[in-house]
C-alpha cells in the first residue's frame, strides 16, 4: 500500500500545496513504474490526488493493465549504465538545459518531456522522481499540453539545508525557538520530543516539492540538554528523521565541541588527543546506527561563547576534521560555521572589526579542511544585516567546501511581522562573482551546499506571516538553482500557494512582495550601514543601541558625519581582503556603491551621493519614502480581502497594521537622531521630531 498524504490538523495552513494544486494531475491516469520507499511516496501523492479529482494510477507489477494502456503521466525511474557526475547547472524554474541522459542527473535529476498525449518523468533515482512529480504539480495544466522537447533537470547544489535554531528545552532569554517568529518548535516542547509525526512529515512534503535535502534539527548553540540528542536521546532524533525519510529529507543534528567532556566525563576535548578521537568515533557508530542514512553534523565552535578547539591551542581545521573523520566511514559531512569573532570587543578600538574575522581566521585554512568538511559561511561579513557586501571568505578559499548560509527567519528584517520578501536579495549575492566577470559566482562556488537559518514553527501558517512562506518557498528553489530568476520563483509561489488566483490578486500579491526588501531598507538603517536595532530581541529603532557594546556594531555617528571606514588606506583594511576588482571599488568613496557607503567609509553628512543627494538628505528621504510604501502596501492588501480565504487575509492584515507602526517609529527615530546629530534641516521642510 502506497504512504498517504499526511493530514494537516484542523486549521493548519497548506502553504504551498494545496488540494487545488494537485487538480491537474488528480483528474488525469498516471502509471507510476518502479518501486522502493521514495516511489511508495510517489504513489501516493498521485493517489491521494486522484481520489479527489477523479483520475486513476497504475503502478506497475501491481495489477492492473500498464503495456497496452495509455496514459496522460508516465513517472518512471529508468536503469542506466551508470549515474555519473554531470556538469553543474543543469535547469530548474522553467530554464531546461534540454535533452540528456538521466543516468547523467545523479540520484536527484529527472528528464521531463512529451509527446502523443503523454508527460513522461525520467530519473535513475528515486529522490529523483519525486522532484520530478512536484515539478509536474509546479507546472499544472502546461504539463499535459502540446510537445515537449526532453528536458533535464537537476540541482547544481548537492545539498540544501534548513538550520533550525530549536531549543529542546525552553531557554530562559532565547524561548523554544532561538530567534523563532512563528511559535514553537515542530521538534520539541519544554524539554521533551513532540509526537506529531503527521505534522512533521507534512513539513517534509513542503521542504522537497521547493528542493530542500535536509535539516538539522536543533539550534547551533547547544545546550545542555540539547548535548544528549547526541547519545542517550538519539532515539527521539530517530523518530524525527523517520518522519523526514519519506520524502527525501536527511536529518543532521548541532553537537557541541566539548560533547566528550560533557557527555563522555573526558577531562578534555582537544582533537588531537586519541581518546577524544575514540570516544567520538564510538558515538558516530551508535548514531548511525539509529539512523543509517544520517546526514552529520552543524557545529557552532569558539564563537560567541561556544568551546572549540582554541581551548586547545588547535586550529578550525584541527576541530572540524576530527568530526571529518568520525563521519567518512558513514558519508556524513560535518558543517564548520565560520561565524568566529571577537563578541568582546572594546568600542574604544577602531582598528578592531567584526566584519574582518572570519576572513583572518579561515582564508589562512584554504585546503587544510577534510573532504567532508564544510566550511558554513555567512553570505554577508556581519550578521544578516538587511544590506551587507557579499562576505570574501567566499572568494577566498578555493581549496575548501564552501556552504552559503542565509537567514530565512527575518532576525534583522522585520521579524516575520513585516514584509520582507529576501529573494532578490539572496539573488545578488549569489550572483556575484567574487574574483571578477570572468570567474565563478557565489552560487557556484557553493560546492558544500546552500543553508538557511529555518523560519518554521508550529503557527497554523507555519512562519507566522502567511507571506514569509516566500522566503522559505525561494530559498529551496534558489538552493536548488542558485542563477535562477527570484521573480519567476515568486511567481510559482504565488500561483502554487493560490491556485485559483484571478490577475487581480496576483498582480496584488506581486505589488506588496516585489519591492518589499528594499521597502524595509528605507525605512530601517541607511546605506549598508546596519543594526541600529533595540539590544537583544533586534527588534524595533534604536540607533544607538549596539554602538558602545562589546559586540563590533557600531556606525560612527558623530557631528561631523556617519560610517565606519573599513579602507586599506585609512581604515581597518578590511576593504583589501577581496579581489582586486572588489577591493579597488570599495576603497574610494567615489566609486563603492551608495547602498554599501557607510559599510565601508565615514563620510560627512554633506557627502553627495551618485544619485546627486548628500547622505542626510537620503537618510530623511528613504525613511518617508519607505513609509509611504509600507502604507501603499498595507492598502492593496486591504483591497484583496474578497479574494483571500478570511483567517489568512486577516492574519496578514493584522502584521500589515504592526508594519506601519514600525515602519513610522523608524522614521521618526532615525531621522530626529540624525537631524539632533548633523543639525542639517530636511530640505522639503517635512516634520522631524
Amino acid at each position: 500500500m502506497p504512504l498517504t498524504v499526511p493530514v494537516l490538523p484542523e486549521g493548519i495552513d497548506p502553504a504551498w500545496l494545496p488540494p487545488e494544486a494537485f487538480r491537474p494531475l488528480g483528474r488525469r491516469s498516471t502509471l507510476v513504474d518502479g518501486s522502493g520507499p521514495l516511489l511508495d511516496t510517489v504513489h501516493g501523492e498521485v493517489a491521494h490526488a486522484c481520489a479527489r479529482f477523479g483520475g486513476e494510477v497504475v503502478v506497475r507489477g501491481r495489477g492492473g493493465s500498464d503495456a497496452s494502456t495509455s496514459y496522460d503521466l508516465v513517472l518512471r525511474v529508468t536503469r542506466t549504465r551508470g549515474s555519473g557526475d554531470p556538469a553543474p547547472g543543469l535547469g530548474a524554474v522553467g530554464e531546461p538545459d534540454g535533452p540528456a541522459d538521466v543516468g547523467e542527473l545523479g540520484a536527484e535529476g529527472f528528464v521531463m518531456e512529451r509527446a502523443g498525449g503523454t508527460t513522461v518523468v525520467s530519473a535513475s533515482g528515486q529522490l529523483g522522481l519525486l522532484y520530478g512529480l512536484f515539478h509536474v504539480v509546479r507546472l499544472g495544466e502546461d504539463a499535459f499540453r502540446g510537445t515537449r522537447a526532453p528536458e533535464a533537470h537537476r540541482p547544481s547544489t548537492t545539498l540544501r539545508m534548513l538550520d533550525h535554531w530549536d531549543n529542546v528545552a525552553v531557554h530562559p532569554v532565547m524561548g523554544q525557538v532561538e530567534r523563532g517568529y512563528a511559535g514553537g518548535s515542530l521538534f520539541w516542547d519544554d524539554g521533551r520530543a513532540r509526537r506529531e509525526p503527521e505534522r512533521v512529515r507534512a513539513y517534509a512534503r513542503l521542504l522537497a516539492a521547493c528542493g530542500i535535502n535536509a535539516v538539522s534539527v536543533n539550534n547551533v548553540n547547544v545546550h545542555e540538554t540539547e548535548a544528549h540528542l547526541l547519545t542517550d536521546r538519539i532515539d527521539e532524533v530517530a523518530d524525527i528523521a523517520s518522519a523526514l525519510r519519506p520524502y527525501g529529507i536527511r536529518t543532521h543534528l548541532s553537537v557541541t565541541f566539548a560533547a566528550p567532556v560533557v557527555l563522555g566525563g573526558l577531562a578534555a576535548a582537544d582533537p588531537l588527543d586519541e581518546a577524544v578521537c575514540a570516544w567520538w568515533a564510538q558515538t558516530v557508530r551508535e548514531v548511525y546506527s539509529a539512523i543509517p542514512d544520517f546526514g552529520g553534523f552543524v557545529v557552532k565552535a569558539d564563537s560567541e561563547g561556544q568551546p572549540g578547539p582554541f581551548t586547545y591551542g588547535r586550529s578550525h581545521a584541527d576541530g572540524a576534521n576530527m568530526l571529518a573523520a568520525a563521519l567518512k566511514p558513514y558519508g556524513g559531512t560535518v558543517h564548520w560555521r565560520a561565524f568566529v569573532y571577537d563578541h568582546h570587543q572594546d568600542w574604544r578600538d577602531r582598528s578592531t572589526d567584526r566584519a574582518r574575522a572570519a576572513y583572518d581566521h579561515f582564508a589562512p585554512l584554504d585546503g587544510k579542511f577534510a573532504d567532508n568538511a564544510v566550511l558554513q559561511v555567512k553570505h554577508g561579513p556581519m550578521d544578516f544585516q538587511v544590506r551587507e557586501p557579499v562576505s570574501p571568505v567566499l572568494g577566498a578559499l578555493p581549496r575548501t567546501r564552501l556552504a552559503v548560509e542565509v537567514q530565512a527567519t527575518q532576525e534583522y528584517t522585520g521579524q516575520q511581522r513585516h514584509v520582507c520578501w529576501l529573494g532578490p536579495m539572496w539573488s545578488e549575492a549569489l550572483r556575484l562573482r567574487p574574483e571578477g566577470e570572468l570567474h565563478p559566482t557565489v552560487g557556484e562556488l557553493a560546492r558544500g551546499g546552500l543553508v538557511a537559518v529555518a523560519n518554521v514553527g508550529d503557527d497554523p501558517f507555519w512562519t507566522g506571516h502567511p507571506l514569509a512562506q516566500a522566503n522559505l518557498y525561494t530559498f529551496g528553489r534558489l538552493a536548488w538553482q542558485p542563477a535562477a530568476d527570484p521573480h519567476r520563483i515568486l511567481d510559482e509561489w504565488i500561483a502554487l500557494t493560490f491556485p485559483s488566483a484571478s490577475e487581480r490578486l496576483a498582480a496584488g500579491l506581486r505589488a506588496v512582495l516585489h519591492g518589499s526588501w528594499r521597502t524595509y531598507e528605507k525605512y530601517t538603517a541607511p546605506l549598508g550601514v546596519g543594526f541600529m536595532v533595540q539590544p537583544g530581541h533586534h527588534y524595533g529603532p534604536s540607533v544607538d543601541g549596539y554602538e558602545y557594546s562589546p559586540w563590533g556594531t557600531y556606525h560612527f555617528a558623530d557631528r561631523e558625519g556617519i560610517g565606519v571606514d573599513r579602507t586599506a588606506a585609512t581604515g581597518t583594511g578590511y576593504a583589501a581582503q577581496y579581489a582586486k576588482p572588489w577591493a579597488e571599488l570599495y576603497e574610494s568613496a567615489a566609486s563603492c556603491p551608495d547602498e554599501l557607503l557607510l559599510f565601508f567609509h565615514h563620510v560627512p553628512y554633506g557627502h553627495v551621493l551618485s544619485s546627486g543627494k548628500t547622505v542626510v538628505q537620503h537618510i530623511y528621504d528613504a525613511h518617508f519614502e519607505g513609509v509611504e510604501e509600507a502604507e501603499e502596501a498595507r492598502r492593496v492588501w486591504a483591497g484583496l480581502a474578497d479574494l483571500v480565504e478570511p483567517a489568512r487575509h486577516a492574519r496578514v492584515a493584522e502584521r500589515y497594521e504592526e508594519q506601519v507602526r514600525g515602519a513610522r517609529e523608524w522614521r521618526d527615530q532615525v531621522n530626529s537622531y540624525f537631524l539632533r546629530k548633523s543639525g542639517i534641516p530636511d530640505a522639503r521642510g517635512r516634520t522631524i521630531y
